[in-house]
C-alpha cells in the first residue's frame, strides 16, 4: 500500500517521517497541517498524497512504522539466552526507555497517539494497538522457562494474569509519560516502580 514511499531513498523517507511526526506530535491529528508537513519535508503536497492516499492513512502508517521500529530494535537487543520472564520484561522496559531517549520526536509522537481521541483514527489505533500487544507478547515471551513457576499452577492462566497486570502498569506509565518530561530522573523512577511490581509478581508465582 505504501510501496511508493518505501521505494524512496532513506534520506528522503527520514525527512518526510520526521516532518510528519513532529507536526502530529505537537498538534494532534485534527489540527496537524499537511501544508506544514510538506513545507518541513521540502516536497510538494501532490507528492505527499502520491505516497500516502490521505492524512488518515499517513497517520496510521506512522504509528505502525514507529511501533514496528521500536519492536525490531528491542528484539535485536534482547538476551534470548535468559529465559526468566520477569528479567526479560525488565530488560525490554529498559530498552524501550533507552530507545525513546535516542529518538525523542518518535517518543513525543507515540505519546500523542496514546491520548488521541479523534474519531477518524481512534478505533483504528485501538485495533492496531491490540494487534501489536498480542504479537509482541508472543514474540518476546514465547520461549520463557515455565519450570520456574510454582508447581500446580495453570501456566496459561498464570501468564494471562501476569500480562494483564503488566499491561495495566504500562497504561499507567503511559499516562504519566504524557504529562512528564522524559529525563533521567523520570526514567529512574519508572524503572524502580516497574521493578517493585515485578518483585511482587515474582514472589507470587515463582518457586
Amino acid at each position: 500500500m505504501f510501496s511508493k514511499f518505501q521505494s524512496l531513498s532513506e534520506e528522503k523517507q527520514d525527512r518526510i517521517l520526521n516532518a510528519a511526526i513532529k507536526e502530529f506530535a505537537y498538534k494532534g491529528y485534527q489540527k496537524a497541517s499537511t501544508n506544514e508537513i510538506v513545507k518541513e519535508a521540502e516536497i510538494s503536497k501532490g507528492l505527499l498524497f502520491h505516497y500516502f492516499n490521505n492524512k488518515k492513512d499517513m497517520y496510521l502508517f506512522l504509528y505502525s512504522h514507529f511501533m514496528d521500529l521500536s519492536m525490531k530494535q528491542i528484539l535485536e537487543k534482547i538476551d534470548w539466552t535468559n529465559k526468566d520472564l520477569f528479567k526479560r520484561y525488565k530488560n525490554i522496559g529498559f530498552l524501550k526507555f533507552e530507545l525513546f531517549q535516542k529518538y525523542p520526536e518518535m517518543f513525543n509522537f507515540l505519546k500523542s497517539v496514546f491520548k488521541e481521541d479523534a474519531p477518524e483514527v481512534k478505533s483504528d489505533i485501538d485495533k492496531k494497538n491490540k494487534q501489536l500487544i498480542d504479537s509482541g507478547y508472543k514474540d518476546m515471551f514465547g520461549d520463557i522457562d515455565v519450570t520456574m513457576f510454582k508447581d500446580g499452577l495453570d501456566i496459561e492462566k498464570t501468564l494471562n494474569i501476569i500480562f494483564w497486570s503488566l499491561e495495566g502498569f504500562a497504561h499507567k506509565q503511559q499516562d504519566k509519560a504524557i504529562a512528564a518530561e522524559f529525563n533521567q530522573a523520570f526514567l529512574d523512577e519508572l524503572m524502580n516502580e516497574m521493578e517493585a511490581y515485578l518483585d511482587i509478581l515474582r514472589e507470587a508465582f515463582y518457586k
